[in-house]
């Protein structure tokens, strides 16, 4: 039998969804393919008997769905993000298709035991470089050029069959430790540190910021930062302060 429990793991997140019909569409693709972990990112409504009428049978889905403020809250815990984009952006890490995408979310749901997430933007906008910003990787669906207009409910559907395929590729697969990877939460109170000590040092001018924290979120973005290298970075940090507090 095959072990889909790296499923179990998955947390698909909808930002800032304008159609009710389009999260029912959403838990619908889900229980269909065995995921059952929904987040709504500030939805324009919820719950919703649209939502319901849309979900035809995957009521359980909503019903357990987590509805919270923002997107950082709904990554945290997380260990790994992949969200999806359908537009070129230019500080953005190397953008993968679905399946190499969802092979490496399977990878660290099942090497980790950790929570993974799917994240989708609003219909009209996708998602903002800020949201983009917190996951660790982008994913694009190779549509036509000519028209890559996808419904949400669809590109949920086809991400969500992805992940059972990889999860069903990867269960025969004895699985390999990795090393303990820092959390969305630990990342992101690294670069709140980071930002505070570069502007105290002088390096960042906050009225001048530019494009730094993005490109710096890039750089570490690339590293799949694990848990003892955000100790060690942050204790870097910490010994800048307290040289830079001596010295004033």
């Amino acid at each position: 039998m095959n072990d889909l429990s790296a499923l179990d793991r998955v947390r698909v997140v909808l930002s800032r969804t304008s159609h009710p019909g389009n999260i029912g569409a959403a838990a619908r693709a889900m229980k269909t393919m065995g995921l059952t972990r929904l987040w709504l990112v500030s939805p324009a409504s919820f719950p919703d008997p649209v939502a319901e009428a849309r979900a035809s049978g995957a009521k359980d889905i909503l019903d357990s769905a987590r509805v919270v403020g923002s997107l950082r809250e709904a990554l945290s815990g997380t260990v790994f993000a992949a969200g999806l984009t359908a537009r070129r952006r230019d500080l953005s890490a190397t953008r993968l298709d679905p399946r190499a995408a969802a092979a490496e979310l399977v990878q660290w749901s099942r090497n980790t035991n950790g929570e993974v997430a799917l994240v989708f933007g609003n219909e009209a906008s996708g998602l903002s470089n800020e949201e983009l910003g917190f996951c660790t990787l982008p994913v694009t669906i190779p549509a036509n050029p000519a028209y890559p207009s996808l419904n949400l409910g669809a590109a949920v559907q086809l991400m969500c069959y992805e992940l059972r395929l990889a999860a069903m590729e990867h269960s025969a697969l004895p699985a390999e430790p990795l090393p303990e990877p820092a959390t969305n939460d630990e990342i992101e109170n690294f670069f709140a540190h980071l930002k505070s000590s570069i502007e105290a040092s002088g390096f960042l001018d906050p009225a001048k910021p530019r494009r730094l924290m993005p490109k710096l979120r890039r750089l570490f973005g690339r590293a799949r930062l694990e848990k003892e290298e955000i100790a060690i970075l942050r204790g870097i940090l910490a010994s800048f302060d307290t040289s830079m507090k001596s010295c004033r």
